[in-house]
């Protein structure tokens, strides 16, 4: 197998290092291959990006603040900033992917769109772009998922989303893509699957990660704007299939002298037998269309993972991320759902931001950086704090009983 000689790029057959590929069944291997030949010629054409960088500024917002959190670097001897996608139309990043894959989507001549979720904000950003583009749009996601997050499944039902709720397993996020899948089986020539992390078969990993390296772009000139250097000490983002991380990473990727922390759920704790850590958890293995770290028993059933985040309760991690666990290149650390909390409320009152859960895991992490005072720290404050109000509101009753 032929290396590869960026970070960025898997090589051409979609592996990182070991991790990648496309495992996928004989169905979908028309509508794997157009992808697969066709996006990157899509994705260059000057006419697409144009629309492209069109959307992003005048409908998504970008680009988003890199802003400079005061009370937070006081309180860490550091200097903090953070990088505001919780400001983007939709409320969180996801909405960078599906701006550009409804527009590959369209180019492709498909009729149809398929979306899996798990805290909801990648199914608002797919319907929401979907009533943009006026196409047919259904989300699946876990039973246990609708439940937990309310407010987004209404938002996607009032941007005239279907919402189908995955009803196996642990009901959360796995289960749900495993329903998106087989939608996508039965209806492979009319469909797009808008898969909304870095995961799945190639060239989704590689393809979902160029249209959130939008994060990283804009923050090297925005720093170098602030401090005269493009160039961060750390760049830190919550890891659940990990597309936030690797847009807030792309750009620095090949930038040795930048340390990037990558912040997975633990749950109740990595050994608790409910947890998300996949990179402490897991080994090689396939899982939903590509070759990755998975959590999986000594025969290679899947374990069902638990985060108090809908967003990181996954058992892996996308292909990318794999090979910078295993080579190194990133540094993975775990936060517990009590620590994650505790960091919201923290923040919330610091900085008079309510992260969402998942982003309030990178917050907690900052605590076991050894940071000092002249370290520039970049975290990717992936979405916002609305659709986890009820879990926060329980956590305030238990707080106060």
């Amino acid at each position: 197998m032929e290396p590869i000689t960026s970070y960025q790029r898997p090589n051409e057959r979609g592996y990182y290092g070991k991790f990648g590929g496309a495992y996928i069944p004989e169905m979908l291997h028309p509508n794997v291959e157009e992808l697969q030949t066709r996006y990157l010629s899509i994705m260059q054409e000057p006419a697409f990006q144009l629309e492209f960088r069109d959307l992003l500024r005048d409908y998504v917002g970008r680009p988003t603040p890199l802003y400079y959190a005061k009370r937070l670097s006081q309180q860490l001897h550091s200097n903090i900033y953070l990088k505001r996608e919780d400001l983007c139309h939709t409320g969180a990043h996801k909405i960078n992917n599906t701006i550009g894959q409804i527009l590959l989507a369209l180019r492709l001549g498909k009729k149809r769109i398929i979306a899996e979720t798990g805290a909801g904000q990648h199914g608002v950003a797919t319907a929401t772009v979907c009533a943009l583009k006026g196409i047919e749009c259904i989300v699946y996601m876990g039973e246990k998922d609708i439940e937990r997050q309310a407010p987004n499944v209404a938002r996607m039902r009032m941007l005239g989303a279907t919402v189908v709720p995955a009803l196996s397993g642990s009901k959360t996020l796995k289960d749900a893509t495993n329903e998106a899948i087989r939608d996508w089986i039965n209806n492979a020539t009319d469909t797009h699957y808008i898969i909304g992390s870095v995961v799945g078969p190639h060239p989704y990993p590689d393809m979902v990660a160029r249209f959130q390296s939008v994060i990283s772009e804009e923050t090297r000139w925005q720093l170098k704007e602030k401090t005269g250097s493009e160039l961060p000490t750390h760049v830190v983002a919550c890891v659940g299939g990990g597309s936030n991380a690797a847009g807030a990473f792309y750009h620095f990727l090949d930038e040795l002298s930048v340390q990037l922390v990558a912040v997975e759920a633990a749950g109740h704790g990595v050994n608790s037998g409910l947890s998300a850590a996949t990179t402490a958890l897991g080994k090689a293995g396939i899982l939903h269309g590509s070759k990755s770290l998975v959590m999986q028993t000594e025969d290679g059933q899947v374990v069902e993972p638990h985060s108090i985040s809908a967003g990181l309760d996954y058992p892996g991690i996308g292909p990318l991320h794999a090979h910078l666990y295993e080579t190194g290149r990133g540094h993975f650390l775990n936060v517990t759902d009590e620590e994650a909390l505790r960091s919201a409320f923290e923040i919330a009152r610091l900085e008079g931001i309510i992260p969402a859960l998942e982003t309030a895991h990178a917050f907690a992490a900052l605590k076991q950086l050894k940071l000092n005072e002249t370290d520039q720290v970049v975290l990717c404050l992936s979405g916002r704090g609305d659709k986890d109000l009820a879990t926060y509101m329980k956590q305030m009753e238990m707080m106060n009983a």
